[in-house]
């Protein structure tokens, strides 16, 4: 597990380190379970948008039938 150094105004820290008290936690807890809540909600909004783009692609995607043109053919000068 890696360390980071933060700097958070001094009023701050009391104040939660109060709350992390009336919690039974600590201070690093909380930073900890917030910071994994937030790469947790980045991934499944990731995971939500490839699906809506995949849901949308079988919705708007048309059958074109089999191409009978060769790359030469589109390319021709």
């Amino acid at each position: 597990m890696s360390n980071i150094t933060l700097s958070v105004d001094d009023a701050v820290i009391r104040k939660v380190r109060k709350i992390a008290v009336d919690k039974n936690t600590t201070l690093t807890a909380m930073v900890r379970d917030y910071l994994s809540s937030v790469a947790a909600q980045d991934a499944a909004t990731r995971d939500q948008v490839a699906n809506e783009l995949r849901e949308s692609f079988g919705r708007y995607s048309v059958d074109m039938g089999e191409h009978t043109w060769t790359r030469e053919d589109l390319h021709e000068r």
